[in-house]
């Protein structure tokens, strides 16, 4: 009886576990998601730190012009015009068709990497959500195979965080970069590029990075052994298909026990037990 993170072992016999390994330790690419996620908090709050030293250093020397450190350039929704705001400018040429370029490419390079992350972030959530409904099976109802994945999506609490989190990071991002132009006698003559200090961005960037980083070390609790959606995992624990299914003890067996699924409810397995496992080298490395 093995779970997904046993990729080193042969699937021999094996005493059930009251806790299973967090989808961290089962899932590389979960890894690589977490990672990049505190790797664009880092990078925001550099562009915060390079903005501030910018702005204090080169143009901080009018009396106009309020310091980096003060706390009236801590709004939430920043307004260049009450002077209250700090952030960088540069111009770009409108004339030709390479300045709308220039803009596109800075547009791809500093919101590519939320865009991906976000997007990436979704791998979380759908491996967890699959574990959910995996554990279900030694639940009262059992396990549905057919389910509506758009209601589950609305009823899984990680997909809702990630639905809500997605458009309102894009959205302060958004308050950070700002795109604006220069008209001269009803004509376009520049492109601007107004970066504020992300400073909002970047604490709401960490709350979801330490919410994402809980949900991957979390570990599953019970003697069910975690698939995460690895499907030849699933295929060594499911033994018996079915409409709705329960995972449990099915034999009492010498020397071993034999754990599986069936169409009924099946009693808990036996903590003190030696289950047989699956055949060897049937788990596979998760990509």
């Amino acid at each position: 009886m093995r779970c997904v993170s046993d990729l080193d072992t042969n699937g021999g016999p094996a005493r059930p576990e009251e806790t299973q390994p967090s989808a961290w330790r089962a899932h590389p690419s979960i890894r690589k998601v977490v990672i990049s996620l505190w790797g664009i908090v880092v990078a925001c709050a550099g562009w915060a730190a390079l903005v501030m030293y910018i702005w204090d250093t080169h143009l901080s020397l009018s009396s106009m012009i309020l310091n980096a450190s003060k706390t009236q350039t801590w709004s939430f929704i920043p307004n260049l015009q009450d002077g209250k705001i700090n952030y960088i400018e540069y111009i770009m040429s409108s004339s030709s068709i390479g300045g709308w370029f220039v803009l596109f490419v800075n547009m791809v390079i500093v919101q590519g990497p939320l865009t991906i992350g976000l997007h990436c972030s979704e791998l979380i959530a759908n491996v967890i959500r699959d574990e959910r409904q995996w554990r279900c099976a030694t639940g009262r109802k059992g396990l549905r195979i057919a389910t509506n994945p758009v209601k589950t999506i609305f009823t899984h609490p990680i997909c809702l965080v990630l639905f809500v989190a997605k458009p309102f990071l894009h959205w302060m991002f958004g308050l950070s970069f700002i795109t604006s132009k220069y008209v001269i006698d009803g004509q376009l003559q520049m492109l601007a590029v107004i970066m504020t200090i992300p400073q909002n961005l970047c604490i709401a960037l960490f709350i979801f990075a330490c919410f994402f980083t809980f949900v991957a070390l979390r570990r599953p609790r019970g003697p069910q052994p975690a698939a995460y959606g690895h499907v030849q995992t699933l295929a060594n624990l499911v033994d018996e298909w079915s409409p709705v299914m329960w995972w449990g003890h099915k034999d009492d067996g010498i020397p071993y026990c034999h754990a599986g699924t069936s169409d009924h409810p099946l009693p808990d397995v036996k903590m003190d037990c030696v289950y047989a496992g699956t055949v060897t080298g049937s788990l596979v490395p998760l990509s």
